[in-house]
């Protein structure tokens, strides 16, 4: 079953075409929802709890690491 989207290009709806339709469908993936923010929540929890592992092992704090680093 195909879905139509429809547009409106200067005051007349009109369906969408295969390339408006692609790019509404990737721009309607980038938006925030409940499952996909619980799901960057957690991937930016893990990538922080990573960063201190390792900060915890050098004996350094963030701070430290940034001028070593930047």
């Amino acid at each position: 079953m195909s879905t139509e989207y429809i547009i409106n290009d200067g005051g007349v709806n009109r369906p969408m075409t295969e390339k408006e339709t692609a790019e509404y469908l990737e721009l309607c993936a980038t938006i925030p929802t409940p499952l996909n923010k619980s799901a960057q929540v957690k991937a930016d929890t893990d990538k922080a709890n990573a960063r201190q592992a390792v900060l915890d092992r050098l004996g350094i704090t963030a701070d430290e690491a940034a001028l070593l680093l930047g």
